[in-house]
């Protein structure tokens, strides 16, 4: 296995693994991101991610995307978006392997944190994360306001 930076010619499998987590997450239908926009936006003129991946041979069977954020209380820090491993290829230390990677990279920059969401049912995941030493954040609830909630806040607003 190796685990290293992805590239955009990589983006075909990765995107094949979005899809595999949102069936995962109960979600099948809501991937709306496509090859050309993972290319675009991750290896453009400014790239907004940073991907790695796990590679067996020629097949991509695990990815971490992250990005930089930027907390008011600690500064610059890391958004680990999703860490997917392909279905067949749980349970073989691959996850652990782009974690690693995920954690190294952060490191290695100086960031003061990295940061990243968890399913309440997903327990494997949870009880991986605090062997890791990573904290639970039970007081603090996620709140996203997705494209038809924010059209209409503005609708609303502008009334």
């Amino acid at each position: 296995m190796l685990i290293r930076e992805a590239n955009n010619e990589d983006m075909p499998q990765v995107l094949e693994l979005i899809k595999e987590l949102a069936v995962f997450e109960n979600e099948p239908h809501a991937v709306e991101i496509t090859v050309e926009t993972l290319e675009k936006e991750g290896f453009g003129e400014t790239p907004l991610f940073t991907c790695f991946v796990a590679q067996i041979q020629d097949e991509i069977v695990g990815a971490a995307l992250v990005y930089f954020r930027f907390s008011t209380w600690k500064g610059r820090m890391l958004h680990l978006e999703d860490l997917i491993v392909k279905e067949s290829e749980r349970g073989k230390g691959i996850g652990e392997a782009l974690y690693n990677k995920v954690m190294q990279y952060a490191y290695d920059r100086g960031l003061k944190r990295v940061a990243w969401d968890v399913l309440d049912w997903n327990q494997g995941a949870i009880r991986f994360y605090e062997r890791s030493g990573a904290k639970l954040m039970t007081d603090w609830r996620v709140v996203h306001m997705d494209e038809s909630g924010l059209q209409n806040y503005i609708k609303r607003k502008d009334s």
